[in-house]
């Protein structure tokens, strides 16, 4: 890797070229970012996962600027046009746009207006405008008339072009206008004649006009997606007069008749090809930015999603609620696995409210039963009313109403007919129910993150971008709580560092085959899962009950040796070692520092062996909905729900308050203090208080204020 490359990244992110040389010697090998950054800290300097990938993205980018400086070099050397100093600005630029405007001359372009005029012979006439030392430039045209150019006029007017072309093509033209542009630009929108009543929930952009730097990535979205809707017509423009005369001001240097001509062909060319090109990559620039801070949103969001609180291995009644249908339940061990499932029908028409509740207390006591989950879809506040007061228990069961936001779509996946081949959808999506409210993270990465529910605008950013940003929240999530070798399904253990599709499969398969893991050594007999694979790996699977109890624990088998070590120089076993932490105070780390591993290392050692085998994920807390609320049709002004966060935005916060349509907390009502950004004050799933502060039952919108609410 070229030394320039590392200069470059430590300069712009404020890291050691050493840092940056060694972690990319490390992504270059094949480490994923979740090894780097918790078993390489010696390399990189303790590197978090976010620092490692910044260094992967800006040294991808490079690479990227690097091939396209390659293509420009070779097109214009086939022309035999790159000279010396051409070529050494090419070699100097820095960034996709000065290549490109370097290139832009000698780009292959369609039949221009320059080019028939430049055919016509016209390029002298124009170089010769173009010093603006000529008075008399009738005199000059004429000479230019010919059979292809029929008057002096047509003779200006072919020049005028070619210099148009030329103005655009000018880098300092072209930066000047960018600046301009990033300074000035407004965007301008509005509704498209005839299409008003169908651009309705674009009314806000019907006339609209704001500064572009200053119009926040959400309104920019949905100026975008009207406009990609064939519903508002929207274009990006600095005040005309003020870019006209910057451009005058560069080139137009006499007073004479061809100043004047040189003028007007710097105001044709800012209308007809400079304004049109900037504006296309100041919309672009501005998209580019809006896709990041919505993919930004969405990632934070998923983690937190991801990440959210696990009932944990306890056996679970679930239902996906429904009316006519009736409510499917199923009945689920510690393991996820399904060990019952009918339909019960406790709502109306049917109305079996007796049958019903006789039947859930009849599993709850066969199956052991320890928690119930509903999901929050239709008929959930009556399905959860009818569990909780028409169903007598044996023993204590938990109700808990879960979202069920992509539980449809799982349940017609490919990996849904894998798992429950003999099943039909409404059975799989409530174990999938059921699933989440034990382990969401292990539920939920089999679902596409777009379809989970959380998010703004994802559908209209870069896709390519959101996948690859989305992939790598959900493979740092995974590789952060640990995956339980045992139990994980191929879908889980896809995302655990160095694995993938293959090898996953390979690892149930031998569990198929042999039996469960008895400790990680055992990896090493599955099929095609390498030194590398199982280096990668390792420290990220987990063994329950193993013979050695490091296998249940975020220690590296790299690192076994040193906790033995520590150990014997204290004259006690591992066990005691994980579960005093007075012994483990009394551990100099220096005296365990080699050359392979330092201190960060041995103080994530000591770290995890004060919370072997804990999930890092805090507890589940219960929560409820107030009982006086199942529709819109409940709600009044100055009303106080409790509600759970269940999406934020750039905007403001979506709480769920128990019915069918969440509430917008707006940005304005978050704090009584100002607040910048929501998710610098919330986070997904928080239980917080509300106010109804407005609803509108005709658009089903519901306005929320938290200010002046004791949370």
């Amino acid at each position: 890797m070229e030394s320039i490359h590392i200069k470059t990244i430590a300069k712009k992110l404020t890291i050691s070229e050493n840092q940056i040389k060694n972690t990319l010697e490390l992504l270059n090998k094949g480490a994923t970012i979740p090894f780097i950054s918790r078993y390489r800290k010696e390399r990189t300097g303790s590197l978090d996962e976010v620092q490692i990938q910044n260094t992967q993205k800006e040294y991808e980018h490079l690479l990227e600027i690097d091939k396209r400086r390659n293509s420009i070099l070779t097109s214009i050397d086939k022309q035999d046009k790159l000279t010396d100093e051409l070529k050494n600005k090419l070699l100097k630029a820095t960034d996709l746009t000065e290549l490109e405007d370097l290139y832009l001359p000698y780009k292959q372009k369609k039949r221009s207006r320059a080019t028939k005029a430049k055919e016509k012979g016209l390029e002298p006439l124009a170089q010769l405008l173009m010093l603006q030392h000529e008075r008399d430039v009738e005199n000059k045209a004429l000479r230019f008339v010919n059979d292809q150019v029929e008057s002096t006029e047509d003779a200006l007017l072919g020049a005028r072009d070619i210099m148009a072309e030329w103005v655009s093509e000018n880098q300092t033209a072209r930066n000047s206008m960018r600046q301009l542009f990033a300074r000035e630009a407004m965007i301008y929108s509005k509704v498209l004649k005839g299409k008003e009543e169908e651009a309705t929930k674009y009314t806000d952009y019907f006339d609209f006009s704001e500064a572009l730097k200053k119009c926040p990535s959400h309104r920019l979205m949905a100026i975008k997606r009207g406009e990609k809707e064939g519903l508002l017509r929207l274009h990006i423009e600095p005040a005309k007069e003020s870019a006209i005369e910057k451009l005058k001001h560069f080139f137009v240097k006499s007073n004479n008749e061809a100043g004047k001509q040189v003028e007007l062909a710097v105001e044709d060319s800012y209308k007809r090809l400079l304004k049109p090109s900037i504006e296309t990559e100041s919309g672009n620039l501005s998209k580019e930015k809006a896709d990041d801070d919505a993919i930004n949103v969405f990632t934070k969001n998923l983690q937190q999603l991801l990440l959210a609180s696990p009932l944990g291995e306890k056996r679970v009644l679930a239902l996906d609620p429904g009316f006519r249908t009736g409510c499917k339940l199923v009945c689920i061990d510690e393991k996820g696995d399904l060990i019952h499932n009918e339909t019960i029908y406790p709502h109306p028409p049917q109305k079996e409210i007796k049958q019903a509740a006789r039947k859930i207390a009849a599993l709850v006591s066969a199956y052991k039963i320890e928690a119930i989950a509903i999901g929050n879809g239709t008929a959930s506040r009556e399905t959860e009313h009818f569990v909780k007061n028409k169903v007598a228990f044996d023993r204590k069961v938990q109700v808990f109403v879960v979202n069920e936001s992509g539980a449809s779509i799982y349940s017609a996946s490919k990996i849904a007919r894998e798992e429950f081949p003999n099943y039909d959808v409404t059975v799989r999506g409530a174990v999938s129910i059921g699933r989440r409210l034990m382990d969401p993270l292990a539920e939920l990465v089999k679902i596409d993150a777009k379809s989970i529910g959380v998010g703004q605008y994802q559908h209209d950013v870069d896709q390519t971008k959101l996948q690859k940003s989305l992939d790598v929240v959900v493979e740092s999530c995974v590789n952060s709580v640990g995956v339980d070798l045992n139990t994980a399904s191929k879908h889980l253990l896809t995302y655990v560092s160095g694995l993938g599709s293959q090898l996953a499969q390979n690892i149930i398969d031998y569990r198929k085959e042999n039996g469960t893991f008895q400790s990680r050594k055992e990896l090493k007999k599955v099929a095609r899962l390498g030194a590398k694979a199982y280096e990668q790996a390792a420290g990220f699977l987990r063994i329950r009950n193993a013979k050695n109890l490091l296998d249940n624990s975020a220690v590296h088998p790299e690192a076994y040796h040193v906790v033995e070590k520590m150990a014997k120089d204290l004259k006690v076993s591992i066990s005691d070692l994980l579960t005093s932490e007075d012994l483990r105070k009394k551990l100099n780390l220096n005296a365990y520092v080699d050359e392979k591993i330092g201190l960060p290392t041995l103080k994530d050692i000591v770290n995890e062996l004060s919370k072997h085998g804990r999930d890092p994920r805090e507890k589940i807390k219960f929560f409820e909905f107030s009982q006086q609320v199942r529709s819109i049709a409940d709600l009044y002004e100055g009303q106080i729900l409790p509600g759970i966060v269940n999406n934020i935005t750039n905007f403001g916060a979506f709480v769920d308050i128990g019915i069918k349509e969440s509430g917008l907390v707006h940005i304005s009502q978050i704090k009584d203090a100002y607040v910048s950004n929501p998710a610098d004050v919330l986070i997904l799933n928080q239980h917080v208080n509300v106010k109804v502060i407005s609803v509108d039952t005709a658009r089903k919108r519901i306005q929320l204020s938290m200010k002046s609410i004791e949370q």
